[in-house]
């Protein structure tokens, strides 16, 4: 994705959000339902292909294709990095709390 001053503003406005309150509130606005249900679906099965669960049963329990399992696990072994790095930081949270 290329930088712009648009993108820095709207990535600037997310880390502003200081609880969980504020995020549901800034994403209701700011997506629709479905965005915001898909983002979720996304982020859930890269933690689940991360434990090392099969495609079919990422598919069953949470209802994405396949397809959408394969560009998740594409991103998460070789993209930016992104995945990777709330992954990591959301299990140790986990684990220090």
């Amino acid at each position: 994705m290329n930088h712009s001053p648009s993108a820095d503003r709207l990535f600037q406005a997310i880390l502003s959000l200081k609880n969980v309150d504020e995020c549901y509130d800034f994403f209701e606005d700011i997506c629709t339902i479905t965005e915001i249900r898909d983002m979720i679906q996304r982020l859930d099965t890269a933690f689940l292909i991360d434990e090392g669960i099969s495609y079919q049963k990422i598919s069953d329990r949470i209802g994405v294709s396949t397809a959408t399992i394969s560009r998740v696990s594409r991103c998460l072994n070789y993209g930016a990095g992104g995945y990777r790095t709330v992954i990591d930081r959301l299990r140790e949270e986990e684990e220090t709390a």
